[in-house]
Parts: C-alpha cells; sequence; structure tokens
C-alpha cells in the first residue's frame, strides 16, 4: 500500500513539474506584460513576478492602436469560417460515408492527399483567383481558403460512419430524406467530433499570418496577427506591449478550449460525451 501511494505521489509531482514547464512560456508572458516601466524585463538573474505590477501595457495598447478593429476583424473571419467548414464538410462527407456510387473511394483519396500539399505551393494561384473575383482586401478572401478543409472530411466522414445505420434506417421510416437524415441523426451523433473541427478550425483561422499578409493591404482590415506585428519596428520596439498584446490575443482561443472541452473529453464517470 505505501509503494503504491509513494508512486502516485511520484506520479503527481511528475505531472505537476511538467504541467509548470508547458506553462512557464505564458506565465513569462503575462509577467512581462504586467511589470511596470522601471522594471528591467531583462534582468539577470531573471524575475518572474513583477515587483511593481501595472496594466499601463494593456491601455496603451488599446490607447495607441486599433487593437478593436483587429479583434473584431479576426473574430468575423474565424466565425465564418467555422461555420462554413461545419457546413460543407458534414455536406460532403455524409455521401462519402453513406453512399455508394462509383469513384467513391477516388475521390476521397484526392480529397486527403491535399492535406500533403503545403500552403505555399497553393498561395500564388490562391491570390490570382481572389484577384480575378475581385476579393483582394476583403475579409472573405480570408475565409475562403478555409470555407472546407480536407482534415474536416475526413474527420467528419470517419465520425459518420461509426453511427448505426439503425437510426438511419428508423429515420427513413419516421419519413426524414437523406437531408433530414443528415441533420436529424449525423450532426447530433457527430456533436463531439463536430466541436473538435470547430476548434481546429477556429484556431487555425485566428492565428493564421501569412495569408493575411498576402492578401491584404488596407491595415483596417488587418487581422489580430497581422495588427500585432505592427506593434514592432526598428525604430520602436517596447516588449512590454508586445507581451499585452500576445496576451490579448491568446484568451479568446484559451477561453473557448476551457468551455468546449467538457464536449470532446471524457467526463469524471469516464464515459465519453461522444455519441
Amino acid at each position: 500500500m505505501q509503494r503504491y501511494v509513494l508512486l502516485k505521489t511520484v506520479q503527481l509531482l511528475l505531472s505537476i513539474l511538467l504541467a509548470l514547464l508547458m506553462l512557464m512560456p505564458l506565465l513569462w508572458l503575462v509577467s512581462t506584460s504586467l511589470k511596470g516601466p522601471t522594471e528591467d524585463i531583462f534582468a539577470n538573474p531573471p524575475v518572474l513576478l513583477p515587483v511593481t505590477p501595472s496594466v499601463n501595457s494593456y491601455v496603451r495598447l488599446f490607447q495607441d492602436n486599433p487593437l478593436t478593429t483587429y479583434l473584431i476583424n479576426s473574430v468575423v473571419v474565424s466565425s465564418l469560417a467555422v461555420v462554413a467548414n461545419l457546413l460543407f464538410c458534414s455536406l460532403a462527407a455524409y455521401p462519402l460515408a453513406r453512399l455508394h456510387f462509383a469513384g467513391r473511394s477516388l475521390v476521397l483519396a484526392l480529397v486527403v492527399a491535399t492535406i500533403l500539399i503545403p500552403f505555399q505551393v497553393v498561395m500564388i494561384p490562391l491570390y490570382l483567383l481572389m484577384v480575378q473575383l475581385g476579393l483582394r482586401n476583403t475579409l472573405l478572401a480570408l475565409v475562403i481558403p478555409q470555407a472546407a478543409t480536407a482534415f474536416g472530411l475526413y474527420l467528419l466522414r470517419q465520425s459518420f460512419l461509426s453511427v448505426p445505420k439503425d437510426l438511419e434506417e428508423t429515420a427513413r421510416i419516421d419519413g426524414c430524406t437523406r437531408i433530414g437524415e443528415w441533420w436529424n441523426v449525423m450532426i447530433p451523433a457527430a456533436r463531439a467530433d463536430l466541436i473538435t473541427l470547430a476548434m481546429f478550425v477556429f484556431i487555425s483561422t485566428w492565428s493564421d499570418f501569412l495569408w493575411p499578409l498576402v492578401i491584404l493591404d488596407d491595415p483596417r482590415l488587418y487581422t489580430l496577427p497581422l495588427g500585432l506585428q505592427q506593434l514592432s519596428s526598428i525604430f520602436s520596439l517596447d516588449w512590454r506591449i508586445v507581451a499585452a498584446g500576445s496576451v490579448v490575443s491568446i484568451l479568446p482561443v484559451l477561453t473557448l478550449f476551457i468551455l468546449l472541452q467538457r464536449f470532446i473529453l471524457p467526463n469524471s464517470s469516464g464515459d465519453s460525451v461522444k455519441g
């Protein structure tokens, strides 16, 4: 019994140590953003806790920069990308999972193979396409590349395959069409995977820097990562404000994960929420 307790104690201490190591960059970021203007952020030895905590960096961040505009743009783009991805990927995944037609496996293989293509390869053709469509310097140009992803289609197809066919047959007896089966049976059954996909799409769109940098020239349309890049320059650089901007950019993603983790992680009784 004592050996078991000792083993569990060691595991707990190691887990706490690993968690602290993982959290250290975030804690250091928050600490830097809260340090006063008279504190040396490059002090040796390093000082984690601010001697004179101050929110002056956050005040200056919002006063001297159109950060609210960047936040609104990021929220709009990320939200539209999530909605479009859930809709289009689920609509495409359903026939690939349930309908039998010639070339189904080939279509799936070709779609999944696009995951291996780096974005930098398709960036120039995609840019030319946006210019021809008149979408350059628009938020819609940021949404379209994220509107449907091969990862999302594959994830939802695998989720739909795990749904018992009896549920579809029951819905069909009740008079549901294929669209009705998709909406009333597949979507509720794949809730956990849909939420997982939503989180992946939101995080990737929220943190995307390269594509907005290529397609946008108007500062009024900048998303948060692109706007934060403007905080540093050759002639002016305040690491406190940069750290404050980084904390602001992390908070929405962290909040989203905290709010949605109960839908995608096993509950305390050990039963998965999924299904």
